[in-house]
């Protein structure tokens, strides 16, 4: 009797594969969101059991951004969840188009071209759902790799089947016009050297992703460092608008593609990316009618600056200052975690001015700092605490986020828009503590009414994610330059060029 409804179980996953399959081979610029990203045991399926572990618990929706929902006074033990949805975006509803594409008609040639691409994308929306209603990660038994498990995933069954497609059919291709600085480079320390150490691998050409013939391409990158654009057009005293200068950089680069090669103008942009991690990108790019369309992978990921978690990708910061890999620290045993929370840095823009009127010097347990005093070493100070604060500046990104996560403190972004790196897959809640900007007020009363075993649980947390955040020289599975690739790799999932 086992025998017989478990071939009658497989015989419905199998139906139900080749139906999504099918359903995506119709016609239409949309195609049917892939709510398995965020499927509720209840949707999954009458006959599949029901998940025992937060590893197998649902996405939530994707973030509205209407005002955050009130937060109680005394926090709950993992107080994230309800503090500030827009701080904590989760996964996209892939499948979605999130604007209207140009169908354009090639030669039959082309069409045959695009068809096998689409087709493959199905496959694999198809394999992903097959992997959450069966709830198995069986399809990487070769590799015998690392294979994601636990609460730090929204859904580890659509994250690790996401995964291995994104291996088998993701391929980048790369526009070669420009020079360097502003193309084909940028800065590979300081504060926004993400986007020129991402850059500068890409045209490595060492990662399996990246091929040299476009007609291979599922997506196409613009190879152009904003970071080296404001070095370039800003001086200090000028009163020349350099976003408008950046952005019409920007538009002229993007004809010069369209006008040389046919892959700009077929989905209008939607297959291509950007990376930048300046603040002024953003600002940029978000009125440009050229680029409405492109997924822009960028640090300053506010949405109330026109950031769309839906087809925009966010880029964590990281501050360079020493080689790669990016050092990830010896950790603290949380025993000896001495100090509540911790935050050292400039008192610029109106989220950390209300941080320091509040704190700054006022509380033993919050050491609050502009500077440090000497002989007290900031990375130090951030193993020695339980809490490490990431106020956001002028913008809301900080390098604090990625710094916390790799001295194995727990971080506590404070700011309101902010979409959070790979909150696709990464369950934030459950390693750090997102407060809106409105609490800082109460910021002691929700750290300390945290219980200890709660607090036990998000540092533990922290160990586990450490790998997604690290950078490694070359990159390495699931560290941060694939985990970007995976955020990509999902929005062009949410794409259909056109009518097939």
């Amino acid at each position: 009797m086992r025998g017989e409804l478990s071939a009658i179980l497989f015989l419905l996953l199998l139906a139900f594969s080749v139906a999504t399959f099918t359903s995506y081979n119709g016609s239409g610029t949309s195609s049917a969101a892939l709510s398995f990203f965020r499927l509720s045991p209840v949707t999954m399926s009458d006959s599949a059991p029901a998940p025992t572990d937060s590893a197998a618990a649902p996405m939530p929706a994707p973030p509205t951004h209407s005002a955050p929902a009130p937060m109680p006074d005394s926090a709950p033990e993992m107080p994230n969840a309800t503090l500030d949805t827009a701080s904590n975006a989760s996964a996209i509803t892939v499948g979605i188009l999130p604007t209207p594409l140009r169908k354009t008609r090639g030669s039959d040639v082309e069409m045959k071209r695009l068809e096998k691409l689409e087709e493959g994308l199905a496959r694999s929306r198809a394999a992903i759902r097959s992997a959450v209603l069966g709830r198995n990660c069986t399809s990487d038994r070769k590799r015998r790799g690392f294979v994601p498990r636990g609460p730090i995933y929204h859904n580890s069954y659509a994250f690790h089947q996401s995964y291995i497609e994104m291996e088998k059919r993701l391929k980048i291709w790369i526009y070669r016009e420009g020079e360097p600085p502003i193309f084909h480079d940028g800065s590979s320390m300081g504060l926004y050297s993400i986007e020129g150490q991402f850059i500068q691998e890409m045209d490595k050409k060492r990662l399996r992703f990246i091929t040299n013939d476009p007609e291979q391409a599922l997506i196409y990158f613009l190879p152009f460092s904003v970071e080296r654009m404001v070095r370039f057009f800003y001086k200090k005293g000028s009163t020349v608008n350099v976003v408008k200068l950046i952005s019409v950089v920007i538009s002229d680069y993007v004809q010069v593609v369209a006008n040389k090669y046919p892959y700009w103008n077929i989905s209008n942009g939607a297959d291509h990316f950007m990376v930048a991690c300046h603040d002024w990108a953003p600002k940029a790019t978000v009125k440009e009618e050229a680029v409405r369309s492109l997924i822009r992978v960028m640090c300053n990921a506010n949405t109330s600056e026109g950031f769309n978690p839906k087809k925009d990708a966010p880029l964590p910061e990281f501050n360079f200052l020493f080689r790669l890999p990016t050092v990830v620290r010896v950790p603290t045993p949380p025993s000896s975690k001495k100090m509540l929370a911790f935050f050292a840095g400039g008192n610029h823009g109106s989220v950390r001015n209300f941080l320091f009127q509040q704190w700054e010097g006022k509380d033993s347990q919050i050491q609050i700092f502009q500077h440090l005093p000497r002989r007290k070493g900031y990375t130090q100070h951030m193993m020695n605490a339980k809490y490490c604060l990431c106020p956001s500046g002028y913008e809301v990104a900080s390098p604090r986020l990625t710094e916390s996560i790799l001295a194995g403190c727990v971080p506590v972004p404070i700011s309101d828009g902010y979409v959070l790196p790979f909150s696709d897959v990464l369950d934030w809640s459950q390693f750090s503590v997102s407060i809106p900007v409105r609490k800082i007020p109460k910021l002691k009363e929700i750290l300390i009414n945290i219980p200890e075993h709660s607090y036990l649980k998000l540092q533990a947390n922290v160990m586990k994610v450490q790998q997604h955040f690290v950078i490694n020289d070359p990159p390495k599975r699931f560290d941060v330059v694939h985990m970007l690739f995976h955020s990509i790799w999902l929005r062009r999932l949410n794409v259909r060029l056109f009518d097939l």
